[in-house]
């Protein structure tokens, strides 16, 4: 078609599902997938800096298989044999597409660090905060390279609009246009799990493609020639398909347009635009192969085997918070029931976790031992302190909410606790630009019966869903929540036990305050059960989830 396409992941590449997470360590069959896909381009996630050893497996598996195409460019690790900081990857990557243009690439995590915030990367990383990644020589060398740059493409684990986000990406920005005022710079995001469009300046846009694998991302741009780069491909683009028409800012003199489209993630979608131009089978040998690899290493693993049949809908953000629709009534009284320690039984107990170890929603149907993964990918281990007095452990809950995790995050797009996300709400918080403007006409997939899904709104307006979708509600939900059990129906209890998940142990004792310290804290049931443990324990012993096992199938 005589246009360059690449192919980016911007990070996290492990925690949310049992393909991912049902080895030790995570991600050690995983990795084998991601490696059959032809990226060109890729960068680190926070869920690769958690663990020390899922940090070594960047540097020793991903960064080692994709080489220079692997860019980390203010991630370093403590090496094993020096004892020295190094790269996990690239810091950036300079290189010549297939029809000219010349790139130069960064991967910029967002400041996942430790003074940044409470819960951070493990102490064998150190994440060097945008501030200061541009003030280093190499990447003032990089900004002065001394071939042509045609475009400088960002991509990262970083929410792709700038304001109140926590993202560094205009840092970047401001010191790239330092130097180069007019050159393109694209922008590739992530992390803060929504699909989003921002556009910086008349030649800098910035494009984030949701979470989970629900979203391919697609964005294009035009405007290259030999006047302005090394592009020798069709000029002003290929006939007989859409091509970008739209400027980033109305009226600007820049050659540059655009356009960006948010994709469903799955085969429907992907049928539906292939057939566009091959007249031929979809299916390919090499993704064939690859989906009977993925068949063959779910069976080892034994993803399908199932604990019970989900009786309805729960979800974590579309019904109000302890309704019937609503996953964390659910919760609760799976933690009241399973986190259990036989020898306390009798002394109640309040047991608190935060939302944000919940991952996603549970479906009527079969739940599996991979949905267990996907609800509940972390492995909390449950501690507490024994014996609080009651009113101070009643109240302790109100108090996490009014001054938790809530106090330490921009709402809804700068999670800080391991990216405590929900469902994208219907429009972001703050005002939108040219959303008045009226929006070009673009080819779009016409869809029959609307279901529910994401409803877009982003600085190119409402019209980048590939797919249209009706609105799912949204819910607030607050940062924490708790199972309560062993408490007297008629009288109030002197003490309780305050169980809670070891993610959360210093804000649970700056709460109880001075009396209280680590040493009070021990395991409740022991280290290895954890919150991957209680929902399928609970499922497997509940008369409602074990009730239509006999024709549980997928609704």
């Amino acid at each position: 078609m005589g246009v360059d396409l690449l192919v980016v992941d911007t990070g996290d590449l492990h925690d949310g599902a049992g393909l991912s997470d049902a080895t030790t360590p995570d991600g050690e069959i995983s990795m084998k997938i991601f490696d059959q896909v032809e990226y060109d381009l890729l960068t680190i996630g926070n869920h690769e800096l958690y663990l020390a050893d899922i940090a070594y497996q960047a540097l020793n598996e991903i960064s080692t298989y994709w080489g220079d195409k692997y860019l980390t460019s203010n991630v370093q690790i403590l090496d094993q044999q020096t004892g020295e900081w190094r790269y996990i990857g690239n810091t950036q990557r300079y290189f010549t597409t297939q029809h000219g243009l010349r790139v130069m690439a960064f991967g910029v995590l967002f400041d996942f660090t430790g003074e940044e915030m409470q819960y951070g990367n493990t102490n064998v990383t150190k994440v060097i905060p945008a501030k200061t990644m541009v003030t280093q020589q190499w990447f003032l060398d990089a900004l002065n390279y001394p071939e042509p740059v045609d475009i400088f493409v960002v991509l990262g684990h970083n929410p792709a609009r700038g304001g109140n986000t926590g993202s560094t990406f205009p840092i970047v920005l401001d010191a790239i246009r330092a130097a180069h005022p007019d050159t393109p710079i694209q922008f590739l995001g992530g992390h803060s799990h929504i699909r989003d469009f921002a556009v910086f300046d008349s030649s800098s846009t910035s494009l984030e493609s949701g979470r989970y694998c629900e979203t391919l991302g697609w964005l294009s741009m035009s405007g290259f020639d030999a006047t302005n780069s090394g592009f020798d491909g069709i000029v002003p683009g290929p006939a007989g398909v859409p091509n970008p028409t739209r400027k980033a800012i109305q009226n600007a003199t820049s050659p540059f347009v655009y356009s960006r489209r948010y994709l469903d993630w799955n085969r429907r979608t992907f049928e539906y635009h292939a057939a566009t131009w091959y007249d031929q089978s979809f299916d390919y040998n090499n993704g064939l192969a690859a989906t009977a690899e993925i068949t063959k290493y779910r069976q080892q693993l034994n993803l399908s085997d199932v604990y019970g049949c989900v009786p309805q809908d729960y979800c974590m953000t579309c019904a109000p918070f302890n309704s019937s629709g609503s996953i964390f009534p659910l919760l609760s009284d799976a933690l009241a029931k399973t986190v259990v320690n036989e020898s306390r039984k009798d002394i109640p107990r309040y047991i608190i976790t935060n939302t944000g170890s919940v991952r996603f929603d549970m479906y009527k149907g079969p739940f599996t031992y991979d949905d267990q993964f996907i609800v509940s990918p972390f492995r909390d281990i449950f501690l507490y302190v024994p014996e609080v007095p009651y009113a101070l452990a009643s109240s302790l809950l109100g108090s996490l909410n009014n001054a938790g995790a809530s106090q330490k995050r921009n709402l809804g797009v700068m999670p800080v606790e391991r990216d405590i996300c929900v469902d994208p709400p219907p429009a972001h918080l703050e005002a939108r630009r040219g959303e008045d403007s009226v929006s070009p006409r673009i080819t779009r997939r016409q869809v029959v019966d609307i279901v529910p899904g994401y409803t877009t709104s982003d600085d190119f307006g409402r019209d980048g869903d590939d797919t249209a979708h009706s609105e799912i509600p949204y819910y607030e939900i607050p940062d924490f929540f708790q199972g309560a059990a062993g408490f007297h129906k008629c009288r109030q209890a002197d003490v309780v036990d305050v169980i809670f998940v070891d993610f959360i142990e210093s804000d649970v004792l700056a709460i109880l305050g001075s009396n209280y310290s680590s040493d009070d804290v021990s395991y409740y049931i022991n280290s290895e059960f954890t919150t991957q443990d209680y929902l399928p324990l609970y499922i497997a012993n509940s008369e409602a989830f074990q009730a239509g096992m006999a024709n549980c199938t997928v609704a």
